[in-house]
């Protein structure tokens, strides 16, 4: 592990300013100083990527394709400020035989490592649905497991107020056949963060969502009888 590695206070403080100074003019004007902590988190980013990759195949080829741009697309939005004011990244697991994905979110005070279905497709939501109302045991057991609650506490995500259609709001996996989304995530402290530990504490971190990855991706590479359907 290359505890050498580090995210550079820095890194936090241009996040800080940026948030502070919004704006195009004051952004080129300090484009050196983001070049520079940008390089610190895709080095971060890259080293993560190949201790990750040494217990899980990935598509996302290097650190630096998987940081996200610091510039927002403001077409749609109301608020017009230019540029984000984290650092983000993602890594893609390959194949449509492994489901769900690795998002680091790196921020001055709201740093955190998230994974699993942000948005499932009505296909997928309601594979995931029959699943757990035909058996959610396998599902609770990843969930009740120390190292998933030590780690992330429980399952987040948007969940419906009453029970989906076609199920009883008394079924007995009533409360895991009401989630939309299905989201773990894991947060950190500045001093985490920008210590020299936090390589390897994001490295569990990832290693400690594969559980809920994998059984999600047998689910949604299996119909109803476990015949695969890829």
């Amino acid at each position: 592990m290359k505890n050498d590695i580090i995210i550079p206070k820095s890194s936090l403080d241009f996040l800080t300013k940026l948030k502070e100074n919004n704006n195009k003019p004051w952004f080129d004007a300090n484009k050196p100083e983001y070049l520079k902590e940008l390089n610190h988190i895709e080095t971060f980013a890259g080293a993560l990527l190949e201790e990750l990759s040494k217990t899980d195949v990935l598509e996302t080829s290097s650190g630096k394709k998987s940081v996200y741009r610091i510039y927002r697309d403001i077409r749609f939005s109301k608020d017009k400020t230019p540029f984000k004011t984290f650092w983000g990244g993602s890594y893609t697991r390959a194949t449509s035989a492994r489901r769900g994905g690795y998002y680091f979110h790196i921020e001055k005070g709201n740093s955190f490592f998230a994974g699993g279905f942000w948005g499932p497709n009505a296909a997928d939501l309601k594979r995931i649905r029959s699943e757990f109302a035909h058996d959610a045991a396998p599902m609770n057991k990843i969930l009740q497991s120390k190292s998933f609650v030590k780690t992330f506490g429980t399952l987040q995500g948007e969940q419906l107020k009453t029970a989906p259609k076609g199920y009883d709001i008394n079924h007995e996996a009533i409360d895991l056949l009401r989630y939309k989304q299905f989201l773990i995530i894991k947060r950190f402290t500045d001093e985490e963060v920008l210590s020299p530990l936090f390589l390897e504490q994001a490295l569990d971190t990832c290693k400690n969502m594969r559980p809920f990855f994998d059984y999600m991706s047998e689910i949604l590479s299996t119909d109803i009888n476990g015949a695969s359907v890829l």
